[in-house]
């Protein structure tokens, strides 16, 4: 026979009801954790959904306009743009990146003037301008120039930070970068702009679905990103990327992908105690996105589990293509 006392603990008693288990709760999701990504395309009244992930689309800048609002409106605090460039503009330098009326400087104007509290997010990278989808110029060889990459980057976030970008975010994963960046963007008065570091971005599988987004992955074909993006083997190599990105001048540090380097992305924010974003890739969500499509998954529960674990291990704010629906989902009170 049991003793009377038995079992002392029974941690079951705080799980009992909605709100006991509330009150416990270790790590909370709102939507002013969320960032919006938004992809950006010429025109006007366009809206096409991306092949590979359904449910997400482009949008020409009236249509973002009127979406920004009702993001806004949601909590969503941040969108992070990323332009569909015409082929017909691309070409082996990347030219159009700093293009002072090119997709994505239009786009912060207007996103300004319709949504003024919205914090815009512009990535600093040359993937969706190139011709051979590569994020910096190539030598004859076709290795990835760091050092001649550095000047073209600087130009295009100078454009961004012009154009009215609150967050500047090389993405590109040239040695250096940060550190120019944050040089020119003092020297020209941008003393305010926020840099979002993609301090640890691997060379991951997960990317497929985005590069069809921006139109990077057919210039690209089968070329590799593995000289500059990271080996997602490494993790002490991460700490040592963010400690140089700190160093440089980033204000705030990106782990991508989120799902798959959640071990990582919880040694950065604890080691660093920098503020840390995570990026749920695009194929993070094509996943999760077949799985309830296909009835494998419970959509808003599997939706929130895999942002409140992003969240659990140190992220501060989630890009993630969820963000909308996310958003609307936490303050229904869908998921208890």
């Amino acid at each position: 026979m049991l003793p009377g006392s038995f079992p002392g603990t029974r941690l079951r008693r705080l799980r009992r009801t909605p709100g006991l288990r509330t009150l416990v709760r270790e790590t909370i999701l709102v939507p002013e954790d969320l960032i919006q990504p938004a992809f950006v395309v010429a025109g006007e009244g366009r809206r096409e959904e991306v092949a590979r992930m359904p449910g997400v689309v482009r949008m020409s800048l009236d249509v973002l306009a009127e979406e920004a609002r009702e993001w806004r409106r949601l909590g969503i605090p941040a969108v992070a743009l990323f332009p569909a460039v015409d082929p017909a503009r691309k070409s082996e330098d990347g030219r159009e990146a700093w293009n002072p009326e090119g997709l994505v400087p239009c786009a912060l104007r207007a996103l300004r003037r319709a949504v003024p509290d919205l914090v815009l997010i512009a990535d600093v990278a040359l993937d969706p301008y190139t011709s051979h989808g590569h994020d910096g110029l190539l030598g004859a060889d076709g290795t990835v120039l760091n050092d001649e990459t550095l000047e073209i980057l600087v130009r295009q976030g100078l454009c961004l930070a012009d154009a009215g970008a609150d967050v500047v975010a090389p993405s590109d994963m040239m040695d250096g970068r940060v550190g120019v960046l944050r040089h020119a963007l003092e020297a020209a008065g941008h003393t305010q702009t926020v840099i979002l570091s993609y301090a640890v971005k691997y060379a991951s599988a997960f990317y497929g679905p985005f590069r069809d987004a921006v139109g990077s992955a057919q210039a690209l074909g089968r070329g590799d990103k593995s000289t500059y993006q990271m080996d997602p083997a490494n993790a002490e190599e991460a700490l040592r990327e963010a400690r140089l990105d700190i160093q440089e001048g980033a204000d705030i540090l990106m782990v991508k992908p989120a799902g798959p380097c959640l071990d990582v992305l919880a040694r950065v924010r604890r080691e660093l105690g920098w503020p840390t974003f995570a990026y749920q890739v695009s194929g993070e969500y094509a996943l999760l996105e077949q799985g309830i499509r296909s009835g494998l998954l419970e959509g808003p529960r599997a939706v929130i589990e895999s942002l409140v674990a992003i969240r659990r291990a140190g992220a501060d704010a989630i890009l993630t293509y969820y963000a909308a629906r996310a958003a609307r989902w936490l303050r229904e009170g869908t998921i208890s």
